[in-house]
């Protein structure tokens, strides 16, 4: 069996969920001599970012056409190692994760195995989730939601309570928050504790926004709601100032979205940096890293928990890893309910009392709507 085309398939999609952006989705479809086709996902958080990565994902068929889909191991490096010169983090890890995905799909479908099953078996029968309310909502409807989350048997939820400002809009961050928006921080804060009730695991996500006294300061001011974790509370690029804020709060910290490859996981482990581990499997390097990065995790004993801020394939395909996995928390999700995604592919998502159901078909257990994806997909990046 050989690879004979990639395709980045940019998804124009604003019926499903944006968090806030444009509705825009990249899936990556893997075709082989034999008919048997993978896919992939690897969206990022910006249009102009959208479009690099697919002109990017345009480029490897003149690396890994000819290859066989089989070989995992071989063309994720084959890949890796052709981009080291413009960097190993970001878009050509983004790159990579879409083709591997895709490719452990293909893996599943020849195997007529589900994923999770080629990853060393289950150990346990479905996926724990946490999720999130809308953002930008005031205390009323933020209380009103958490109920909801509640009551669908999700038992953690994520959210941003604190007011975007005004630099934020230029791309430069002062990482300043003034007493109002704190204060509305914590009043929403507050009203989700009520709404959710006492046993909810509250995740508070600082987007890495802030400067260090700046994130002591508003991690300091919802402590006393009850907050399971404080997430991303400086710019990823400095772990002293990681290192900072861990030393004068008491909330557990996560990190991990936006470190590529098991390499950059490795000070943030070895220093004790973190609490929590939460790579995406579109942007980390895929199928392959995360399980790589869930074992290394493993060793120090900090939990994994899967980042989501795209589509159903990223769900997918972090959820069969964490099938295998023994150091898992949970699995994040855009909404309890998740129907929005339904149109883009043969079945929906199976969603019970805050857990994901696997589909026991081969690969990730999936087909996508072509006719969906034909009718709503940019011009410069599709398949036939």
């Amino acid at each position: 069996m050989k690879i004979t085309s990639v395709t980045p398939w940019l998804l124009l999609s604003p019926a499903a969920y944006n968090f806030g952006r444009p509705g825009e989705y990249i899936f990556v479809e893997v075709k082989t001599d034999e008919n048997i086709t993978g896919w992939g996902e690897v969206t990022t958080t910006h249009p102009a970012a959208n479009r690099a990565i697919c002109a990017i994902l345009q480029q490897l068929d003149q690396i890994i056409v000819g290859e066989n889909p089989l070989h995992i191991e071989k063309i994720w490096n084959k890949i890796f190692r052709r981009f080291t010169y413009m960097g190993s983090r970001g878009a050509s890890t983004n790159a990579i994760s879409g083709v591997d995905i895709a490719l452990w799909d293909i893996f599943g479908k020849v195997h007529n195995e589900p994923i999770y099953n080629l990853l060393g078996g289950p150990i346990r029968e479905n996926i724990e989730l946490y999720t999130h309310p809308d953002p930008d909502i005031g205390p009323d409807e933020a209380k009103k939601q958490a109920k909801a989350i509640a009551d669908s048997g999700h038992t953690a939820m994520k959210f941003d309570p604190f007011p975007g400002f005004e630099d934020e809009k230029n791309g430069y961050l002062s990482g300043k928050m003034d007493v109002r928006g704190e204060s509305i921080g914590v009043e929403v804060t507050e009203a989700i504790r009520e709404g959710a009730g006492p046993d909810m695991e509250l995740l508070i996500d600082a987007h890495g926004r802030f400067d260090v006294p700046t994130s002591v300061r508003l991690a300091n001011s919802v402590e006393h709601v009850g907050i399971h974790w404080w997430e991303e509370p400086v710019p990823v690029e400095s772990n002293h100032a990681l290192q900072n804020v861990r030393d004068q709060i008491n909330i557990p910290i996560s990190v991990g979205e936006r470190l590529h490859t098991r390499w950059e996981f490795v000070d943030v482990l070895e220093n004790n940096l973190t609490d929590f581990l939460m790579p995406d499997v579109t942007w980390v390097g895929g199928i392959t890293e995360l399980k790589k990065v869930s074992t290394m995790s493993e060793a120090y004993y900090i939990p994994i928990s899967p980042h989501d801020a795209s589509g159903p394939i990223n769900v997918l395909a972090g959820a069969h890893v964490m099938m295998t996995v023994p150091n898992f928390y949970k699995l994040e999700t855009a909404r309890h309910r998740l129907n929005a995604y339904d149109i883009f592919m043969d079945k929906p998502l199976n969603v019970q009392n805050g857990r994901l159901l696997l589909p026991e078909e081969p690969g990730l257990g999936i087909e996508m709507n072509m006719d969906y994806l034909r009718a709503n997909s940019h011009e410069q990046f599709r398949g036939e």
